[in-house]
């Protein structure tokens, strides 16, 4: 996938956009209300994946409201900004993939029925946001690092209703661990694209100061 369009002009006038500022802030509300739901969800159903995925809305809020602050921005800030997001979206991959992995040594098996009430509550909440964010994913890095969040979150919820699906039939913590591990690499390659692209517009932000 090309990135060379994701500084063009309709990122630069979405930069002002009354509509940006303010997807952004119900982006940001959704993500804190699942967040709450689906880390007690997570911890009274014993998923990783719902916990992998409670820890990736509270990321993401955290991300939008970083959003917000630099919307206005010069480039070089912005970029900087959605660097230090790349960072962020790693580290989170790099937990859960430790968290699954103590999963497959201690885990036990999770309860179903609540994976997939839960799971599909958040793919709601996610589709709905990648929805209002779509016209933006051409924008500039920090732009584009929103939209690869809400996209991701909504392939991980996904994989989390296939694990409910899983873990009811096999009666085994498997599928759980199996999906943690997915959204851990999606972050993890999430965090790489966003990265790249930040450091091209970083240089670019240099050259024109």
């Amino acid at each position: 996938m090309s990135n060379h369009c994701c500084a063009s002009g309709s990122g630069a006038s979405a930069l002002n956009d009354p509509r940006w500022r303010r997807i952004l802030w119900i982006a940001l509300l959704i993500n804190a209300a699942m967040f709450a739901v689906e880390i007690v969800a997570g911890v009274a159903a014993d998923s990783r994946a719902l916990q992998a995925d409670a820890l990736d809305f509270l990321g993401d809020a955290a991300n939008y409201a970083i959003s917000l602050g630099v919307a206005g921005m010069a480039l070089a800030w912005r970029a900087r900004a959605a660097m230090f997001k790349a960072v962020t979206m790693l580290a989170f991959g790099l937990w859960v993939l430790g968290s699954a992995l103590w999963g497959f040594l201690a885990g036990t098996a999770p309860h179903a029925e609540t994976m997939g009430l839960i799971g599909a509550l958040a793919l709601a909440a996610n589709v709905a946001v990648a929805l209002m964010l779509y016209r933006y994913r051409t924008g500039d890095a920090n732009m584009r690092s929103v939209w690869i969040c809400s996209r991701n979150d909504a392939i991980g919820n996904l994989a989390v209703l296939g694990a409910a699906l899983g873990v009811f039939g096999t009666g085994q913590s498997w599928p759980d661990l199996l999906v943690a591990t997915i959204m851990a690499t999606l972050a993890i390659w999430g965090s790489v694209e966003v990265y790249r692209q930040a450091r091209r517009e970083l240089t670019v932000g240099h050259t024109t100061a």
